[in-house]
């Protein structure tokens, strides 16, 4: 202990700590000097909690199953529930940056969360590891200090919405989702693949985040060879069970993005979301050693399925480690920090192999499922698998920023 305490005590008052750090028992003094911190923005209350918890979950498994020990450093994880709305992720963002000094953040889960406190994160420069699927972050207005292991909120659609129209099938749709910007996003990457493919979209629909009754929309729907919903939270179960109560499922087949079926809601659904095809960036039923480590790893701790929340921040813990290893665990420059983190290429994850374009967003996997019934429970059954899907699809880069971002009133007719 008293060993312990003098390094320390060197590494903070003497010029010579960031030498020490270099030498080969530099990372042994790391570690012994303090942990690394990594804030975990999520939500744990509010309509959008049935993910965050889910978030918490994949974080916390990922750690315990390293012992809290990442490149021989001590891991001490902050969690902030930031509520699910954008003052919260303010806050909560603050909290973590200027009392707690954290070296990482994982986190946020909703888009508009993400808008809310990138200026702030960019600033103040610390390294962030996204769930939230705001396109803009590695698109238009890029944040230097971000990477993003999941998806963009338009990413998934691409894909999706190239198997809807080429072996679904599908020509004239309407689609809805929650009013705010992963909404428009998620919808309008299914709309501009699905429509320049020759399909056409005859309603857009858009509902409050809390909907306790989506009888005004579901009379809405008509006319139409199926429909794409991309809810998020625990709201798929609910529109699906009214979906199929007012006797549309019979008529029109559903698709969706990752939010709307993904693995973690499975139990809640019961028959009423059989038959459904997603686009999404992971699958429980992908079979790769780190996929059946990870999902044995959060039944043992969950007792639950994992989905794509636990998933996407599970990643970003491996995302942690493996830049930590790159850095021999000095986290002393933000730089070098963001700049391990973009380098980093996996040959094999849950989602699969993946790595970082140069704005810090995936190039990996997306999974088209179509949920089924099979030996009593329900499964997303992997169909399709597109590989190497990048945040602008087949499209020239240039040509895709040059348009404006998908919103609720306007999505390009083609690229």
């Amino acid at each position: 202990m008293a060993r312990a305490i003098n390094r320390r005590t060197i590494l903070k008052g003497t010029a010579a700590g960031a030498a020490l750090a270099s030498l080969p028992w530099g990372r042994a003094a790391l570690a012994e000097s303090k942990p690394v911190k990594v804030g975990l923005l999520t939500v744990l209350t509010g309509p959008l909690a049935q993910g965050g918890i889910q978030m918490k979950e994949g974080v916390v498994a990922f750690m315990k199953d390293k012992n809290y020990t990442l490149a021989g450093r001590k891991v001490d994880l902050i969690i902030g529930d930031t509520g699910g709305n954008p003052a919260g992720a303010k806050a909560k963002t603050q909290e973590l940056v200027e009392r707690d000094h954290v070296d990482f953040i994982i986190g946020p889960l909703a888009a508009f969360e993400m808008i809310a406190i990138s200026d702030y994160v960019a600033r103040h420069k610390v390294p962030l590891l996204c769930l939230a699927g705001a396109d803009n972050m590695t698109q238009r207005t890029p944040n230097p200090y971000f990477i993003r292991a999941s998806a963009t909120a338009s990413q998934c659609g691409f894909p999706l919405a190239d198997y809807v129209r080429k072996e679904m099938k599908l020509s004239r749709m309407d689609t809805i989702v929650e009013d705010f910007a992963f909404g428009y996003e998620q919808e309008g990457g299914f709309q501009l693949v699905f429509t320049a493919e020759g399909g056409t979209i005859a309603k857009r629909l858009w509902t409050p985040i809390q909907t306790p009754d989506y009888t005004p929309y579901l009379a809405q729907i008509s006319d139409v060879d199926g429909v794409w919903q991309g809810f998020a939270g625990s709201n798929p179960i609910n529109f699906m069970k009214q979906y199929a109560a007012f006797g549309l499922k019979k008529k029109y087949p559903v698709v969706g993005g990752w939010t709307a079926f993904d693995d973690a809601l499975l139990p809640s659904f019961g028959n009423d979301a059989v038959g459904a095809v997603s686009g999404a960036f992971y699958s429980v039923s992908y079979d790769s050693p780190s996929n059946n480590h990870f999902v044995e790893l959060l039944l043992r701790e969950t007792h639950k399925t994992p989905g794509g929340y636990a998933a996407g921040c599970y990643i970003n813990g491996m995302c942690v480690e493996a830049a930590l290893e790159k850095l021999d665990g000095n986290t002393s420059s933000p730089e070098k920090t963001i700049a391990a983190l973009r380098s980093l290429s996996f040959k094999d994850s849950p989602r699969g192999p993946f790595h970082f374009d140069h704005f810090g967003n995936v190039v990996g996997n997306v999974f088209i499922r179509r949920l089924e019934r099979k030996n009593g429970k329900l499964v997303n059954t992997i169909v399709k698998t597109y590989p190497n899907v990048s945040q602008f699809w087949t499209y020239n880069e240039k040509a895709y920023l040059a348009t404006p971002l998908f919103s609720r009133n306007k999505v390009p007719a083609k690229i």
